[in-house]
Order: structure tokens, then C-alpha cells, then sequence
């Protein structure tokens, strides 16, 4: 693997800092020449550039799409796992499932990585309706999005390995949510699988062709982006919540600047955010 001190120059960082806010919004703080280096280190050897600037010389082409999709999945971060934090799920369950009775629910899953997430919902939504029948309106949806088009591809198959499955997920709930299609691999159960959908979305472009929901998952994304974009896009999907729902943020995130958007619910523990009127 090329070396960042000899491919990552100063001002090549600086050109691809720029390119990659640009068209995903992601922000690199100044130190991480080493992480773009291993992460797009076989790309720049495939194609034999031997300095990012010419990467993001061909990049600027219109013909390289391909080029620009692959170099985007090496720099997405899909750190993930089934139920992550906990308290959101408790929350979804025990706080605003009962609250959403009127018409059928609908839940956007942003930046939904591998599908664990996505899942995860799904798997609290089935667990309420056996707990609770008929309060829920038939015909609950899920929308998960992400950015990273082959991360997308393995979330549709719902596949995971022993190692991934094991990641915050029970033995219980393994054998009562998954089909064991081997000895190392495990497929979500379709009645759980049929109510999300997965599609390709870039949260610096609009979303308003999703339709409005009931509830929005944006967990551990916002970190990555500028302050101004990630006010932009809660402001955004303030806008894509039906009056009164529900948004929850990752654990090291919180709303700055927004108080006339989303009012606080305190769960104890946990929080989650409240649409205001406009």
C-alpha cells in the first residue's frame, strides 16, 4: 500500500477534504491523511495514481460515476451493531409506539449502514404488535438509507455472519427473529424483512421525495458533518416528521441552534427530540 507521507500531500489532503464535503458532506479534521490513505490506498494503486490530487483530478469527470461510488464506500464509517445504545429501542417501545395510532407508522432509518438498525425496529415493532394487538394501523414501513451503495446491497440480503449477528443480539431473539442458514450464517425472517425498505440516499441532497414519517432515526452520522450542514439537515427532516413526531440522535449528539424546531423528552433514561409546529 502506497505510503500517505509520499501520496497524501498537503495540499492534495486539503483538495480531497474539499471534494468529499462536497458531495457527501463528510468533514476530515486535519490529521487524518493516514485514514484516507489505507482506506483508498488499493484504489490509488489500481488505478496507478501516485498522488491523490489525480484522484480527484479523474473524480471531477463525469464518465468516472463508478470511481466516485467506490471511493465514497471506502470513506463511509459502518460501525454498527443490533440495538445500539439501548435506550432508543426502549423508548421507541415503551414511549412512542402507543402514541402512534392514528394511521399506519411510518420510520425512517438514516444512515442505516448493514441493516442492524433498520432491523432493530423492526424487531421492537413485531415484539409491540405480539404484546399489544391491534393498536398499531396495519401496514407499518420502514425506510433505511445510506449513502454506501455495496453497504445497501448486504443490508437487502439480510445475511450476517456469527460474529456480526453476535453484536449486541441474544440468543433468544436470534432463534425467534433469524433463519439459520448454516453454521456461520443467519438471514433475517422475512415477516420482519418485508416492512423495510432499503434505498440509496445522500442527506446532502433532498429527502423530501420520502414522504412525511412518524419517527427518524439519524444516529451517529451528524458527527461527521460541519455544523451548518448538520443544522441544514435537521431543519430538512423536521420538515419530513408529521406534526409531533419523534426524532432520536446518536448518544454524542445533540440539537444546537434548533430549540425552535424540537422540543427535548427527557425518558429517563435517554432522550429523544419532539417535532414543534411551523
Amino acid at each position: 500500500m502506497l505510503s500517505s507521507t509520499n501520496t497524501i500531500t498537503p495540499a492534495g489532503y486539503i483538495r480531497f477534504r474539499e471534494y468529499l464535503q462536497k458531495v457527501c458532506g463528510i468533514s476530515l479534521s486535519d490529521n487524518k491523511q493516514y485514514l484516507v490513505a489505507s482506506r483508498l490506498g488499493k484504489i490509488l494503486e489500481r488505478e496507478n495514481f501516485s498522488k491523490i490530487e489525480q484522484l480527484v483530478d479523474a473524480l471531477d469527470r463525469p464518465m468516472n460515476a463508478k470511481l466516485k461510488e467506490e471511493v465514497i464506500n471506502a470513506m463511509t464509517t459502518n460501525e454498527t451493531l443490533w440495538f445500539r445504545d439501548t435506550h432508543p429501542f426502549t423508548i421507541l417501545r415503551e414511549k412512542v409506539l402507543p402514541e402512534m395510532t392514528a394511521a399506519p407508522l411510518r420510520i425512517w432509518s438514516a444512515a442505516s449502514s448493514t441493516g442492524q438498525e433498520p432491523y432493530s425496529i423492526s424487531m421492537v415493532i413485531e415484539a409491540f404488535k405480539s404484546a399489544r394487538p391491534g393498536v398499531l394501523k396495519p401496514g407499518e414501513r420502514i425506510v433505511a438509507t445510506d449513502i454506501c451503495t455495496n453497504i445497501l446491497q448486504h443490508a437487502k440480503q439480510g445475511e450476517y455472519d456469527s460474529l456480526a449477528i453476535a453484536r449486541g443480539l441474544g440468543a433468544d431473539l436470534q432463534s425467534r427473529y433469524f433463519d439459520k442458514l448454516d453454521d456461520s450464517t443467519w438471514k433475517i425472517k422475512s415477516n420482519l424483512s418485508s416492512r423495510v425498505d432499503f434505498k440509496y440516499l445522500n442527506l446532502i441532497d433532498s429527502f423530501a421525495g420520502l414522504g412525511k414519517f412518524d419517527v427518524i432515526f439519524c444516529r451517529n452520522v451528524l458527527i461527521y458533518f460541519t455544523v451548518d450542514l448538520k443544522q441544514d439537515i435537521l431543519r430538512r427532516m423536521h420538515a419530513s416528521l408529521k406534526p409531533g413526531g419523534y426524532l432520536f440522535l446518536g448518544g454524542s449528539e445533540a440539537l444546537s441552534g434548533l430549540s425552535d424546531y424540537f422540543e427535548i423528552v427527557q425518558c429517563h433514561p435517554g432522550i429523544v427530540y419532539k417535532a414543534k409546529p411551523r
